[in-house]
C-alpha cells in the first residue's frame, strides 16, 4: 500500500531536493519506521487517512521502544518532509505532522580548541615527508575556512580562487557557497599544489581533486580523521577531537571575537541561524575571568 508513496518520495528527495544518497536513505528509513508501527498496531492507513493523533501515538511508540530524543526528532523531521511532498503532489490536503511536537533535547556544547592548541597540533606535522606538506595545507584550510570534512575532501582545483582569497565550496545538498580563505592556508595550498602534488601519479578522473593520497586518489574522510587524531595525541591534547572540532573552533573563535552571526552562518553553510547559535557559547574560563575583573563580589 505504501510502496508507491515511498517511491514518489524518494524521487522527490533526489530530483527536487538534490539530497545525497545517505540522506535519502535516512528519510526513507523514517517512513519505514512509521509503516512498521502501522503494521504492529494493525492499522495500515494510507497517508491521507492518518491524523495527528495517529502520528502522536507513533511518536509515543518509538519513544517507549527506548529510542533517543535525537533519533525521535530525526524521524519527526522525516515525517514532516514526507507530508510536505504529499501536499505538493496533492496526495493530502491537510498536513497532520504540522502540529506534531518535537521532544525537547538538551543541546550539548561541542569540544573546541584554543588557537594555541590548534597551532600545537599543526606543529606536530612532519614536514620532511611529502604528505607533511599536504597535511599542513589540509589543517590550515580546515581551520581557516571552517569546512566540513566532506567539503574539504571534495575540494577541486577548479574551485580555488586563491588570487582573490576565495574558495567555491560544494556543501550539503550540492549547495554552493563562496568562503574566504586566509593567507596562511593559501600559502600552504600553493606549496602543496606546486611542489608536492605535481609529483603524484594521478588516477584517471581525479585530476581536478585538490588533496590526493599516495595512490593519486581523493582522500577519504576516515583518513583525515585518523590524521587529526594522531597529531592531537602527539600534541598531548586529550579532548575528543575530529575534523569537525576544527569547524567548531573556527566558528567559536569568530563569534567570541565579535563576528556577526549571519556572516558566520553564511560561511558555515547553515540553512538555519538556529544551528549557528550553538556557537554563541563562551569559554567558561573567559566568563570566570570576566566576573573576577568586573563583578564587585569577585574582587
Amino acid at each position: 500500500m505504501w510502496e508507491p508513496y515511498k517511491k514518489g518520495f524518494k524521487a522527490w528527495l533526489q530530483l527536487e531536493k538534490s539530497l545525497a544518497v545517505n540522506s535519502v536513505e535516512a528519510y526513507l528509513h523514517d517512513i519505514d519506521k512509521l509503516t512498521d508501527y502501522l503494521q504492529a498496531v494493525n492499522k495500515m492507513l494510507s497517508p491521507q487517512d492518518l491524523e495527528l493523533k495517529d502520528l502522536e501515538k507513533f511518536v509515543q511508540w518509538i519513544s517507549e521502544s527506548g529510542m533517543t530524543v535525537a533519533s525521535q526528532s530525526r524521524i519527526i523531521s522525516g515525517l514532516r518532509s514526507f507530508y510536505t511532498y504529499c501536499l505538493i503532489e496533492q496526495i493530502v490536503t491537510i498536513n497532520p505532522s504540522a502540529l506534531l511536537e518535537t521532544p525537547k533535547q538538551k543541546r550539548s556544547l561541542p569540544d573546541t580548541l584554543s588557537f594555541d592548541e590548534i597551532e600545537s597540533i599543526i606543529a606536530k606535522i612532519d614536514l620532511s615527508k611529502p604528505e607533511g606538506g599536504r597535511n599542513k595545507a589540509i589543517l590550515e584550510t580546515l581551520y581557516s575556512c571552517g569546512l566540513r570534512v566532506s567539503e574539504l575532501a571534495n575540494l577541486r582545483l577548479s574551485c580555488l580562487y586563491l588570487d582573490i582569497g576565495i574558495l567555491r565550496v560544494i556543501g550539503k545538498g550540492d549547495k554552493e557557497r563562496l568562503v574566504p580563505i586566509g593567507s596562511d592556508a593559501i600559502k600552504y595550498i600553493n606549496i602543496y599544489k606546486n611542489e608536492i602534488r605535481v609529483h603524484v601519479k594521478i588516477k584517471p578522473g581525479q585530476e581536478d581533486v585538490l588533496f590526493l593520497n599516495r595512490r593519486g586518489s581523493k582522500l577519504s574522510r576516515v583518513m583525515i580523521f585518523i590524521l587529526l587524531k594522531d597529531l592531537a595525541k602527539k600534541a598531548g591534547i586529550i579532548k575528543n577531537i575530529s575534523p569537525h572540532t576544527f569547524r567548531h573552533s573556527f566558528a567559536t573563535h569568530l563569534v567570541e571575537g565579535g563576528a556577526d552571526l549571519r556572516a558566520v552562518q553564511e560561511m558555515l553553510g547553515h540553512e538555519s541561524i538556529t544551528t549557528t547559535e550553538i556557537y554563541t557559547h563562551l569559554d567558561r574560563e573567559y566568563l570566570r575571568n570576566t566576573l573576577h575583573q568586573f563583578h564587585p563580589a569577585f574582587k
